[in-house]
């Protein structure tokens, strides 16, 4: 997603390597029903073509291209002078139920004070946040209507590399409104360094530019295989784009429409692994596992009898060397079920059982 400011030009954060394609500035909200946008030219396709135009590309963008909405998120942040202002950030969306339900990143309307949803035919609606997910990175938006155009959701784990790969969003904002790039797919489960999540992701040649997050990622068949949300911007390094399995995003949109979050398994730990202990200044000397820097007491783990200082070795039987292979190890069992845990304290290794609780919602 893309930000503008009305009055104060920011200054911009450093890249770090891996920029989530557009992060959200925060902007002010106003109170119409229906809310004033750019109209959006809808592209016609004529029916009389030859096979030879008549692409796979063009029938995909036909297809899902009206399903792709624009998002503006309009919230309040502080200039260089610390006082208030109205921003806006633009991102993309993608409609897949007739309802008004649609699908964006959580960045791009992470801190809205009001979101608007510009739709294909020119239509600006508000909308309303039915729930989001930061560690997935994904949202799920409301708009009030019916009848509208829905994309076909595909299935992200029987996907080639090499096959086709289009992009359908809103490149550098909604003047840019519903652009088709194409490419092919260049990896799949791709892992990033991202902190602690862990999430496999779909890596593409298709030009992700910002604007284009929560946009769709499309097959040749016109079915949604992933939505559009990172890339790697570095000056060595072009082409390099990342969209979320859409698998991973039917499982989570279910979660955020029936509850508002996505439950997940906790253990009831904090953990340092050497590189988010050298971010914080500090050097851990060990060999593997995570290190227990603090533990809730009523927790699973404190339940368990876990302590600060103890090393977490293995989760069911997987080692864990990195905060995110430990989350990824917790999050592939469910809540209430008893898993294995193998960990060192004071240099003795221990074998425990223990019965994982649903994460708590905060808030």
């Amino acid at each position: 997603m893309i930000t503008k400011k009305r009055i104060f030009k920011s200054c911009l954060p450093v890249v770090m390597g891996l920029l989530v394609a557009g992060s959200v500035m925060l902007g002010g909200c106003g109170k119409n029903n229906v809310a004033e946008g750019i109209p959006a030219s809808s592209p016609s396709y004529n029916t009389n073509v030859s096979d030879a135009r008549n692409t796979p590309v063009v029938r995909a963008a036909k297809n899902v291209g009206p399903a792709v909405v624009g998002i503006t998120n309009k919230a309040v942040a502080r200039d260089f002078f610390f006082n208030l202002r109205d921003v806006e950030g633009y991102g993309s969306g993608v409609i897949f139920r007739k309802d008004g339900y649609i699908v964006t990143n959580n960045h791009v309307i992470d801190g809205a004070k009001e979101i608007i949803v510009s739709l294909s035919d020119g239509r600006s609606l508000n909308g309303k946040l039915i729930g989001a997910d930061e560690i997935t990175d994904l949202a799920v938006v409301k708009v009030d209507a019916d009848d509208l155009p829905a994309a076909d959701f595909g299935d992200s784990d029987d996907i080639m590399v090499g096959e086709p790969a289009i992009a359908i969003g809103n490149p550098m904002g909604l003047e840019f409104q519903g652009s088709v790039t194409t490419g092919v797919i260049s990896a799949v489960n791709r892992v990033l360094n991202k902190g602690e999540s862990n999430m496999k992701l779909i890596q593409t040649d298709a030009a992700i530019n910002p604007g284009n997050s929560g946009g769709a990622l499309v097959n040749a068949d016109g079915k949604v295989i992933g939505i559009n949300s990172q890339k790697i911007v570095t000056n060595a390094v072009e082409g390099m784009g990342f969209a979320i399995p859409i698998n991973t995003v039917r499982s989570v949109v279910e979660e955020l429409i029936s509850q508002g979050h996505v439950t997940r398994p906790y253990l009831g730990v904090s953990v340092f692994d050497k590189e988010s202990a050298a971010r914080q200044g500090y050097i851990l000397n060990v060999d593997k596992g995570v290190y227990v820097f603090n533990v809730s007491l009523d927790g699973p783990a404190g339940r368990a009898g876990f302590r600060r200082g103890d090393i977490i070795l293995a989760v069911g039987g997987t080692e864990v060397n990195t905060v995110g292979e430990l989350r990824a190890a917790i999050t592939a069992h469910k809540v209430g079920e008893t898993v294995e845990v193998k960990y060192d304290s004071n240099g003795t290794t221990k074998t425990v059982n223990v019965t994982l609780d649903a994460q708590p919602v905060e808030g």
